[in-house]
């Protein structure tokens, strides 16, 4: 490596579009993998997927619908804020989201799973969901735009902004199922959010 190279780095090079398609659906395809799982122990996660949840249990509606719904209104900050880029293949990873916890339960089903594990499954398949996200330029909406926007203009890490979000989503979720349940669910969640914060690092991975 010439000096040159050492004062003067490369720029680094941008995702294509397929390799963007393929972060994306890989990205949506592990989130709806980890929330059907989720939801088939009865537990609770954070961030909007996780409100999503909680009104789906409270109220028997589908979560698709649910999911998709709760996320417009952030979409007016995505575009704001992080670009037309963003929002539209945000829109894209919600949209696949909310087709695959649909379409999955036809081909995918589970049988006895302790919670624990269940709950740290959970985390460990959904942060690898949301890292190829948000490495392709998308989230799963909601507090994911939010997050993302305060880590680029402020430095705060995206994990840590989600899991103050999900302190309020528990709180909230003590009141519709049992407590050791969202005991477990809190368990998931800090191993989402911790594997983001560890993981999620701009000056670790330089692609754009």
């Amino acid at each position: 490596m010439s000096e040159a190279d050492i004062t003067h780095p490369p720029e680094p090079r941008t995702h294509g579009p397929l390799a963007d398609s393929q972060g994306i659906v890989f990205g949506a395809l592990m989130a709806a993998f980890g929330v059907m799982m989720l939801t088939h122990m009865g537990l609770v996660t954070g961030q909007t997927a996780g409100l999503a949840v909680l009104i789906s249990y409270a109220t028997g509606l589908p979560f698709a619908g649910v999911f998709f719904v709760v996320n417009l209104p952030f979409y007016w900050l995505g575009l704001r804020r992080m670009g037309l880029a963003f929002t539209l293949k945000t829109f894209a990873a919600v949209g696949l989201l909310s087709g695959l916890s649909v379409v999955l339960p036809r081909y995918v089903t589970f049988g006895e799973i302790h919670p624990g594990v269940g709950a740290v499954l959970f985390g460990m398949i959904t942060g690898a969901g949301l890292l190829a996200l948000f490495r392709h330029g998308a989230s799963l909406g909601g507090v994911g735009i939010v997050a993302l926007y305060l880590q680029e203009r402020f430095g705060w890490r995206a994990g840590f902004t989600q899991l103050a979000f999900d302190a309020c989503v528990f709180a909230a979720a003590i009141s519709v199922i049992p407590p050791d349940r969202v005991g477990w669910s809190l368990l998931g969640a800090v191993v989402l959010n911790l594997v983001i914060a560890v993981n999620h690092r701009r000056d670790w991975y330089v692609a754009r």
